[in-house]
């Protein structure tokens, strides 16, 4: 196995850290790796303890480790969350070979022009998505490598986000003995893998539906347009049953798996299960209508206030349709209860590799696609492994990650 051609993806979520080994072969991934652990030290998508999710990244990388037999040395994270910003720029170079050829620097100059923006201090850029780049202003162009010209102009989506949440999230990752080969926005990764070219262009909304939150993403002709994060998630559904049903939370997590159906109707009365309540030691008997009846309403409010949010953001007549993903998706009903509330087109997107055929592998897998498809000039991922890896919170970071990071806009083309 060539380790230049593995690429690794860590997806830090509110429930469970997912470290995917990808193999690049020829153009074609294959998954040759994944390692879940459960999230501790996170709450809502946000980390709330350190230690407690640097262990969780590290007990998640060890598992894809022991799956594969590499070490793990070079990661590609994925960030989401409220505090993420989007807003459009414009850049402008003179093209500076004496024959006019548009090359690859001059491409780098016009992405550096474009990351020209005023920003809070609180606030940093992630990341750099070129719409379109212009020559002598022909607009439309996706890649003037090779064209000729004198004044090159590129309109990108300039990608920000808050300082304290990203430096916290690649500390974790630092601590854990990892080294950060680029930050990437999960929504873009998702949508690289759960859409088509045709949804990206008419409009559609990207649900990912996680544990602690459910994040949106609105593309349109093409590009992403808008991205939102509703602190409302699959955890709300556990919470609810652990209530109704007066049982540990941990228990009602199971029985939601085991037995949860979104739909009232399509809940069998006679599927029962036992249930050990708080404060006795007493088994009661329930149906999986009784369970339909906590977490249709739960569900319904999750699809009314997406709708809500789409529509807040003005994109309420523009959308084609939508499009599910992430862990808590998969329920039974979730498809029919989401059509009836968002009155649209509404499929459910998993990803197409063997042994993550789950919507809660999305955004790990589309962040592999994502790099394999932009950052193609990357490190490796991975290398034989020979020994395990020593724990050395002490030890330097990587010189230039910042700057790494402020500059990853050239490996976006």
């Amino acid at each position: 196995m060539s380790s230049n051609d593995i690429i690794v993806s860590l997806d830090i979520g509110t429930s469970k850290v997912r470290a995917i080994i990808g193999e690049v072969t020829n153009g074609a991934i294959n998954i040759i790796g994944v390692g879940s652990a459960d999230s501790e030290g996170i709450r809502k998508g946000a980390i709330v303890d350190i230690d407690q999710t640097v262990q969780s990244i590290r007990n998640a990388v060890d598992h894809a480790e022991r799956m594969v037999g590499i070490q793990i040395t070079d990661v590609y994270m994925g960030i989401q969350g409220n505090h993420i910003g989007l807003q459009t720029n414009h850049g402008v170079v003179a093209v500076s070979n004496e024959d006019r050829e548009i090359g690859e620097e001059d491409i780098e100059r016009v992405l550096q022009a474009a990351k020209v923006v005023a920003l809070p201090p609180e606030r940093e850029i992630i990341g750099l998505v070129p719409k379109q780049f212009l020559v002598d202003g022909l607009d439309g162009i996706s890649d003037p490598r090779g064209m000729i010209g004198v004044r090159l102009e590129v309109e990108a989506t300039v990608i920000t986000g808050a300082k304290t949440a990203i430096h916290n999230l690649i500390r974790c990752v630092e601590k854990a003995d990892l080294r950060i080969s680029g930050v990437i926005l999960m929504s873009l990764a998702s949508g690289q893998m759960a859409l088509t070219k045709d949804e990206k262009s008419m409009g559609t909304v990207l649900v990912d539906i996680g544990a602690g939150s459910c994040t949106l993403a609105i593309f349109e002709q093409g590009n992403l347009a808008a991205t939102s994060t509703l602190p409302i998630g699959g955890e709300y559904v556990t919470n609810d049953i652990s209530y109704g049903l007066r049982t540990q939370t941990e228990q009602a997590e199971k029985i939601k798996l085991k037995y949860g159906c979104a739909m009232i109707d399509d809940a069998a009365d006679d599927q029962r299960f036992k249930v050990m309540r708080m404060g006795s030691n007493v088994e009661k008997e329930f149906s999986q209508v009784d369970l339909a009846n906590i977490i249709e309403p739960r569900m319904q409010e999750v699809f009314h206030l997406a709708l809500q949010e789409v529509k807040r953001l003005g994109f309420g007549d523009k959308v084609g349709g939508y499009v599910l993903t992430g862990g808590a998706v998969s329920m039974p009903g979730v498809l029919q209860l989401a059509q009836l509330e968002l009155q649209s087109s509404v499929r459910i997107a998993v990803p197409d590799y063997i042994g993550v055929r789950d919507p809660a592998y999305t955004s790990g897998v589309g962040m592999i696609q994502y790099v394999s498809k932009y950052m193609k000039s990357r490190p490796a991922g991975a290398s034989k492994k020979t020994s395990n890896r020593k724990a050395n919170p002490s030890a330097p970071s990587k010189p230039g990650l910042f700057e790494r990071l402020k500059n990853m806009f050239s490996e976006f083309i």
